[in-house]
């Protein structure tokens, strides 16, 4: 038992381990080639961004998206599908959301909010069904339809940022009017973290129970590990594609609209850095297992909160940090890449 138990557990953190270290070597030779003192740059970024309340608090707020946009690629992953549409659904979910925090008559608060919210898991949920449908009835394969659909998601944003929601004041800068108080979620603490680092830990201790102690979570994986044994036993295999890939779509979209609600509190073009590729590499790092999403999450929010560190101590461009991440995931790729080699 406690060799089965190493085998589980040690492992996997003795590999997540070995990744970090092998990519904080490679980047540091990368700042020492670029002139720059790598163990001064680590140093500044550990103070500022973790031993620093405020610094931390910023990183717990950048893995709010990266959270919920990782189980929006977990959940489909689960049932054999690859979800490479996060970002769309994100954009999606913003979307929605700004339509519902506009339009919709003075409510109070809570119940303003909550319709927001809703509205932005509504959106991204209907982007998801697309690529669902189309993977159910066998015409499409959702990575290509996911993939594709995320270069029509900003497209689609623009038109009505440009367009007709643009905000006539801002005329240099195109975005939408201000959502009012009651469409907005709540900082804490006098700092950037907001409530939706909390929805996705919500969400994130939900996930962790359906998939592994749920009647659903066991459909879920039998159709994902052997489809055609699954609809042998009754179970409706398309309808469990199109629900993982309608509830993924969901909780990125919930990202989207509480990236827009909490930090930018309009809608414009350029409220994500990627966070839906980043939720891709995520899950990917983790192999859609909760805790593996929660580390590589807080990791890689560090990592990208960092990239304000490294301007301002080393005077270094914050693309940097892109590099940082092109790291991670080659090391990641690499092994699979290994092994079919040697096969």
């Amino acid at each position: 038992m406690r060799s089965l138990g190493w085998t589980r557990l040690g492992w996997p953190a003795l590999r997540l381990l070995l990744t970090v270290a092998i990519v904080l070597g490679v980047f540091g030779l990368f700042l020492w080639a670029l002139g720059k003192d790598p163990i001064q740059a680590y140093r500044d970024t550990f103070r500022l961004n973790l031993l620093n309340p405020r610094g931390l608090a910023g990183v717990l707020a950048r893995m709010a998206p990266l959270l919920l946009t990782a189980l929006g690629v977990a959940l489909p992953f689960r049932s054999g599908l690859i979800n490479v549409g996060a970002e769309g659904q994100f954009l999606m979910g913003a979307l929605a959301g700004t339509w519902a925090a506009l339009n919709l008559p003075a409510l109070p608060w809570g119940l303003h909010l909550a319709l927001v919210l809703l509205a932005g898991m509504g959106g991204g949920a209907l982007w998801a069904a697309i690529p669902g449908a189309l993977r159910a009835l066998g015409w499409v394969n959702e990575t290509i339809a996911t993939l594709l659909l995320n270069y029509l998601a900003p497209l689609v944003v623009g038109y009505f940022v440009f367009g007709p929601w643009r905000a006539p004041e801002l005329a240099f800068y195109p975005q939408t009017p201000e959502f009012p108080a009651s469409a907005r979620l709540p900082l804490w603490f006098g700092t950037r973290l907001h409530l939706g680092f909390f929805l996705g830990l919500f969400f994130l201790l939900a996930y962790a129970y359906l998939v592994s102690r749920s009647r659903w979570g066991l459909e879920l994986r039998a159709v994902g590990g052997n489809p055609e044994a699954a609809r042998r036993l009754g179970l409706p295999v398309e309808r469990w594609i199109l629900a993982a890939m309608v509830l993924g779509g969901a909780l990125a979209g919930l990202a989207g609209i509480t990236e827009v609600a909490a930090v930018h509190a309009r809608l414009k073009l350029d409220i994500s850095p990627g966070y839906g590729f980043m939720g891709f590499l995520v899950n990917w790092l983790a192999f859609a297992h909760p805790v593996g999403i929660l580390v590589m999450s807080f990791l890689l929010a560090f990592i990208a909160s960092s990239g304000f560190t490294l301007q301002i101590t080393q005077r270094l461009p914050y693309a940097a940090v892109n590099v940082l991440m092109a790291l991670i995931l080659f090391t990641v790729l690499a092994k699979p890449l290994a092994r079919e080699v040697r096969r």
